[in-house]
């Protein structure tokens, strides 16, 4: 009886493409939340703030938690920031969505720990079977 070794030693293979449909999901989805908390933050400063950090933080965790993985938190934070850096950018016409503000700053910020937090918190997967455990 061979031994599969670590999860890390395992070769590559393809995801399904329901998990690929999944992850392309999540990463517009983070998208489209970083370019609506863009907009909430702004209009009501303390509270659009928290709402706009707290569905990212759901979306992120809630990501994870739907894939079973990292990665489900990991794609929609990367729509999440693709769409606040674009949203930074000024227009040549001179508008901007993002004021030089602290509520500005506390959500470029706060979103980016925020996806690491929830990245972190997701839950890993693991190897399955006897030959997992030590002594075994």
């Amino acid at each position: 009886m061979t031994e599969r070794g670590s999860l890390l030693a395992q070769p590559l293979t393809r995801p399904s493409p329901g998990r690929v449909a999944a992850f392309l999901g999540l990463f517009l989805l983070g998208a489209l939340v970083g370019g609506a908390g863009a907009l909430v933050q702004a209009a009501w400063f303390p509270g659009g703030l928290l709402l706009a950090l707290t569905g990212a933080a759901g979306l992120f965790l809630g990501g994870a938690r739907a894939t079973g993985g990292r990665g489900g938190a990991i794609a929609p934070a990367t729509g999440w920031m693709i769409a606040v850096v674009l949203l930074t950018a000024s227009r040549p016409e001179g508008d901007f969505v993002f004021a030089a503000g602290i509520g500005s700053y506390l959500f470029l910020l706060g979103g980016m720990a925020v996806a690491v937090i929830c990245a972190t918190l997701g839950p890993v997967r693991q190897p399955g079977g006897p030959a997992v455990r030590l002594g075994k």
